[in-house]
């Protein structure tokens, strides 16, 4: 069954229109089972069900909430129920008792979801998914966005969906939502708009608590810090530079995924960059093909596939990206930050528009390698021009942040809704 199963995978990514028969035919099986799950099963009060990147990652804000949990004493007796595509892989992980690991969209993902009480996510849920008028969704999205999405995305080409169905696929989730974390006033707005929270007149649900991803951020040590490098096999005798960009909508392949080839504008880096430094490469997830860096041997080393990316930022001595959410993030750290941005003008135009005006990033834009060299050789001169501007934009997105971000978030989620 499972060779036929592959072989039916492998016809379907082929063939566009195969691919979507097989998914139409899962996603009704699922939504029949869903619903007898949903009419048959009660909610268990003290039952939470924790999901990150589609089941991808043990990482990002539903991480640092469920380590919260682990740390109070009133959810001593609760139940916390992992989703993961490779659940096998992934059960060592947890050690805590209380702790279930679930397959992404197997039988057990749905029964599991018709009887928690709070869901945490930071991404949209399955279609399938009912939630009852007693059950607490709580969506912690992912990052402070640069890049226009959702509802506010109005350039056609979507590599994964058409404008129109892209609008309704975040519409109709916002309607199961019952609270929405935002980092700061200006995503309260940014998410009231991107998900059409303004149009369901539920901007109420969302709750500026900073984000609980970020409180690792501040509650890191030294010794987690040479810990982290010691298991990532990370020299202590160089300094360390993470490369991080995002994906792009316009470089995508029926059967392959996203094509983004990051090695395409950084090899010239690489082979130049000084033998103080190790560049470590993180992808985002969405990114299909891996890159060769057999060349640069103890110069760059890829840690794309590690789930939190926290422990590659507290590691790291500067930034490099370009127009992922991962600076809003770094800034905490007060460590440099260069945005490499050298198809500015055509992702700009045709692919995203910004939230925000570029003037305000708290690093200089470099559109080449022979610039982005450079600023590397002159990051003291570059830190020292860039103070005021770091600090002012600290004070508009992450004045919320601090190590306190997912207690906030669970004392008005779940206690609040206990008591």
């Amino acid at each position: 069954m499972k060779k036929i199963k592959k072989i039916i995978k492998k016809i379907g990514k082929r063939y566009r229109f195969i691919s979507k028969c097989i998914d139409n035919i899962q996603a009704y099986r699922r939504k029949r089972y869903y619903k007898k799950m949903y009419q048959t099963l009660e909610v268990d009060d003290k039952l939470v069900i924790f999901e990150a990147f589609l089941g991808k990652q043990y990482a990002c804000s539903p991480k640092a909430l469920y380590e919260t949990m682990l740390r109070d004493e009133y959810f001593k007796d609760f139940t916390f129920v992992w989703v993961f595509r490779n659940p096998v892989q992934r059960r060592m992980e947890f050690t805590d008792h209380r702790t279930v690991v679930v397959k992404y969209n197997s039988r057990r993902y749905f029964r599991y979801f018709a009887r928690a009480k709070y869901w945490i996510t930071n991404w949209r849920l399955s279609d399938a998914i009912i939630k009852k008028d007693n059950q607490i969704l709580i969506q912690t999205w992912h990052g402070t966005p640069l890049k226009k999405i959702g509802m506010d995305l109005e350039i056609e080409g979507n590599a994964t969906t058409s404008q129109k169905k892209g609008h309704a696929m975040y519409l109709n989730d916002a309607k199961r939502y019952d609270y929405f974390i935002s980092p700061s006033a200006f995503c309260t707005k940014v998410f009231a708009s991107a998900f059409g929270l303004n149009q369901l007149n539920k901007q109420n649900i969302l709750i500026e608590t900073g984000y609980p991803r970020n409180d690792f951020l501040f509650r890191y040590t030294e010794e987690d810090v040479r810990n982290i490098k010691k298991e990532l096999h990370l020299p202590e005798n160089k300094k360390i530079i993470l490369y991080a960009p995002t994906w792009r909508d316009n470089q995508h392949q029926l059967g392959v995924g996203y094509t983004f080839d990051a090695s395409k504008y950084i090899n010239d880096f690489l082979e130049s960059i000084s033998d103080d430094y190790m560049v470590i490469l993180r992808l985002h997830y969405l990114v299909a093909n891996q890159l060769d860096l057999s060349a640069y041997k103890g110069k760059a080393i890829d840690y794309s596939r590690l789930d939190d990316i926290n422990r590659l930022y507290v590691v790291s001595d500067m930034l490099i990206t370009d127009y992922s959410s991962v600076f809003f993030d770094y800034a905490n750290l007060n460590r440099p930050i260069l945005f490499y941005m050298y198809d500015l003008d055509e992702y700009q135009s045709s692919v995203r528009d910004f939230y925000i005006d570029l003037k305000e990033l708290p690093g200089p834009i470099i559109k080449n390698e022979r610039e982005l060299l450079h600023a590397i050789d002159q990051i003291d001169e570059i830190t020292d021009k860039y103070k005021e501007c770091y600090q002012k934009f600290k004070q508009t997105y992450n004045y919320l942040d601090d190590k306190d971000s997912g207690k906030r978030v669970i004392d008005i989620c779940v206690k609040g809704e206990r008591a």
